[in-house]
């Protein structure tokens, strides 16, 4: 770019810390911390300043956002933005449908996305809603899996040779695994029966939070962003493993993928059938373009199909009998199983 370039494109951002100052836009992406109270707070505020009609979205990656429609007079104006980080690079905005988002601020916030150059694919509401309640039981199984005897390097080596833009591990340590803490804390006190392997959280207590401190699952020189194995995390995961009585065992890299791909699909079948996704390319499409999924493989939907939903259920059960992973998690999801039995797939 030239500098006039850069000159006119930089006069077109006004920073302010006024809410008045927003008062005339037409739309207002909130994307505080990501704390129900703080996005109440948030919320109460554009409630009172933005003129009528105008657009209130919310980045959050989790929270729900009809909850967060509720602290407004104007919940059909609420709709959800999550925008993936770095929101300069992801083509992905998931957009949040909430129960009375109205239907203009849906198809303006779809074309608000194209204008932006982005693929948006909306969701209902959910914890999580699409990629990130389905990414949650990805991550749950990689952490069983170093519970059994798998490195994060053998995990994070065998999902990139599948094709992914990167393993759990190192993608934790981009994002920051403190966010992933945040949200585990939250569902230790709304679900304490779900079983979470609580070794990310031993990482967490040691101030490893990935790349932004230097160390996480791996270590970072500073000035780059190459993922160095560390020994410290080797003897943080051994004494882990002694303190639940976890025997470590040989892990191949076919196990280690489709565990990890399989986690996927079955919750993604759970969201088809709750109706939170339209259809199973829509959610295709959310793990192509927000999550790294190889693009040659179609997505985690697609993938099951072409493996064949009837040998994907076999496999779920061959993962259920292993000492650990949550047994209980690896029953297929109800349409799962009927369309496996059936010999149908998730799309067509």
């Amino acid at each position: 770019m030239k500098p006039e370039d850069v000159d006119r494109r930089m006069a077109l951002i006004e920073p302010t810390l006024s809410y008045d100052d927003i008062a005339d836009a037409d739309i207002v992406v909130e994307a505080v911390f990501e704390d129900m109270a703080v996005k109440e707070k948030v919320f109460r505020k554009l409630d009172e300043v933005m003129k009528p009609g105008a657009i209130l979205a919310t980045n959050t990656s989790t929270l729900d956002v009809n909850r967060i429609a509720s602290f407004t007079r104007h919940p059909q104006d609420v709709i959800g933005t999550h925008f993936f980080s770095p929101a300069n690079v992801m083509k992905l905005l998931e957009i949040v449908r909430g129960e009375k988002t109205g239907k203009d601020v849906l198809a303006t916030t779809m074309q608000l996305a194209k204008k932006l150059r982005k693929t948006g694919v909306v969701s209902g509401v959910c914890d999580g809603f699409i990629g990130n309640r389905m990414i949650e039981q990805y991550l749950r199984q990689a952490l069983y899996m170093l519970e059994e005897g798998a490195t994060p390097q053998q995990v994070d080596r065998a999902i990139e040779k599948f094709g992914f833009a990167m393993g759990p591990f190192r993608m934790s340590d981009l994002a920051g695994n403190d966010v992933g803490w945040y949200i585990r804390k939250r569902r230790y006190v709304e679900q304490p029966n779900l079983e979470y392997p609580r070794i990310a959280d031993r990482l967490c207590e040691l101030g490893r939070f990935g790349q932004k401190t230097g160390a996480g699952w791996y270590r970072y020189v500073p000035g780059k962003r190459d993922a160095l194995p560390d020994p410290q995390v080797d003897e943080l995961i051994a004494a882990h493993r002694d303190s639940i009585g976890a025997k470590p065992r040989k892990l191949s890299d076919d196990e280690i993928v489709h565990r990890l791909v399989f986690a996927l699909v079955n919750e993604g079948a759970k969201i088809l059938e709750e109706g939170i996704a339209l259809r199973a390319s829509d959610i295709d499409m959310i793990y192509l373009t927000g999550y790294g999924f190889p693009l040659w493989r179609g997505g985690p939907m697609l993938y099951a199909d072409q493996y064949g939903l009837y040998n994907v259920v076999n496999r779920m059960r061959d993962f259920a009998a292993i000492a650990r992973g949550d047994a209980a998690f690896w029953t297929p999801a109800p349409l799962l199983a009927k369309l496996a039995a059936e010999g149908k797939g998730f799309n067509g």
